[in-house]
Formats: structure tokens, C-alpha cells, sequence
């Protein structure tokens, strides 16, 4: 198993590294299929100085290219946990985005179930609930027909795969993160401790509302949220700012 501080990026404010102080909390980012950490690197100048992010960098991407895909949403899930243990220190958060949602609801399940780590709040965006979600089979497909259904969804760097270099070294993840999403089917999904905010593009090809609300399923505390903003399944690239402004509410009103 990679060591622990392969699995993250760590993004801090600059106040709070020079300062070299530690964290109010850390909000751990989750990217979609086929994203990676980058998608993340502009959250801490957003964030308040004493929230510090780690965004997950998956195996067979970036630095992490010649590490095998994880072969399912358990092994993935389960290595995501056992990294985190050094950072339990502080409270967690975690946010996640489509592949990334799921990802961070199944890890959530396991700091709790092995830790007794409970996060502050489950956020998860542009995924159908775990029990609502459906399959689109685009991992057994050919390579064009899966670049085509990605950009379905919205336009977010795409063009890369237009690019013959390039998309021969990107696709095997893509393709992988598929596979593992689409083989990623619970039937009864078990409830997080956590509190869980939904958020959305309201035009999401890739997303049923009915089915991202029902996220209020899996949660045992009692509180859901749900927030939508203009945009396709990429929204959060053009609404950055919106879409940090309402993560560090929803934060702030689980403060003590």
C-alpha cells in the first residue's frame, strides 16, 4: 500500500503556513472520474486561514501514474481511510464531486466504523444517492463513445483528449474510474453520522433531482441540505466562489 502522504495534496492559506499553525479543520476533496487533485488547488485562498484542505490524488494519474487503478470502490475507499489516520487530529469535512461522492460517502462510513471518526459534514455534488444511482455501462464501451459520454455531462478540459499524447495517457484512468463507479452498486446503503449537503448544477445532464435528494437517506443526524447553481455536471469551475461561500456556511453551522 502507498504511504500515507502519497493519497493527498495539501493546500494551506498563506496566513495559516507562515504562521505554521494548525488548523480549525481540514475538508478532505474527493475528484470525479478521471480528475484529479488540481481541480482543488484554488480552495484555501477561499477558505477561511484555519481550514486546510487535502484533496485526494487517486492511483495511475500525475505522480501517481505507474500505481495500479484500485479495482473497486472498497479497496479505493478502504486506502482513502487507513491515509487519513494521521490527520484525525483535527475535525474533517469532506466534499466530493460526482465519482468523488461517492468516494467520500463510503469513506466517511469507515472513519467512523474504525476510528470512531465522525466528519462534520458529508458534502456531496453533482452524484445520485448510492441506491438511486444508474449505470451507463460507458466503461465497456470504446474509447470514443466514452470521451463522448464525459462530454455529455459539460466541458471541463476535455479538449485533452483531442490531443493524441495526451489522451493515451489519460484515458486508462478515465476508463478505470468507470469501471470502478459503475461496478459500485449497494443495494442498502448504510447511514453516515455526518450531516449531508447536496449540491447541483440545475442543468446536470448526469443527474436525476429526485435521486441526489435522496442522499437524505443516508444520513442518521438528521439534517440535509440541498443547493443548486447554473451550470451543467461541472459547475463548480464556474461557480467557484458561490460554491465556497455556501461550503464554509454550511460549516459554520455545525461551529461549537
Amino acid at each position: 500500500m502507498s504511504p500515507a502522504g502519497s493519497w493527498f495534496r495539501h493546500y494551506r492559506s498563506n496566513r495559516l503556513d507562515r504562521l505554521g499553525g494548525a488548523p480549525r479543520l481540514r475538508l478532505v476533496c474527493f475528484p470525479h472520474a478521471g480528475g484529479n487533485a488540481q481541480l482543488f488547488h484554488g480552495w484555501a485562498a477561499r477558505l477561511p486561514d484555519d481550514v486546510e484542505v487535502l484533496a485526494v490524488r487517486y492511483p495511475g494519474r500525475q505522480d501517481r501514474l505507474h500505481e495500479p487503478f484500485p479495482e473497486s470502490m472498497d479497496v479505493l475507499a478502504d486506502a482513502v481511510a487507513a491515509a487519513l489516520e494521521p490527520w484525525l487530529d483535527r475535525p474533517l469535512a469532506l466534499f466530493g464531486h460526482s465519482m468523488g461522492a461517492s468516494v467520500a460517502y463510503e469513506t466517511a462510513l469507515r472513519l467512523e466504523a474504525r476510528y470512531g471518526v465522525t466528519p462534520r459534514r458529508l458534502m456531496v455534488s453533482g452524484r445520485s444517492a448510492p441506491h438511486r444511482a444508474k449505470v451507463s455501462g460507458l466503461h465497456e464501451r470504446d474509447d470514443d463513445t466514452l470521451i463522448a459520454g464525459v462530454r455529455r455531462l459539460g466541458d471541463l478540459g476535455s479538449e485533452v483528449y483531442d490531443i493524441p499524447e495526451l489522451r493515451e495517457l489519460l484515458l486508462p484512468a478515465l476508463r478505470a474510474d468507470y469501471r470502478l463507479i459503475e461496478g459500485y452498486r449497494p443495494e442498502r446503503p448504510s447511514p453516515v453520522g455526518a450531516p449531508i449537503t447536496a449540491y447541483l448544477g440545475d442543468s446536470d445532464p448526469g443527474c436525476v433531482l429526485e435521486d441526489v435528494i435522496a442522499w437524505s437517506d443516508l444520513t442518521s443526524a438528521g439534517q440535509f441540505a440541498l443547493r443548486t447553481y447554473p451550470g451543467d455536471h461541472f459547475y463548480l469551475a464556474g461557480q467557484e466562489a458561490e460554491l465556497i461561500d455556501d461550503i464554509i456556511k454550511d460549516l459554520e453551522e455545525l461551529s461549537p
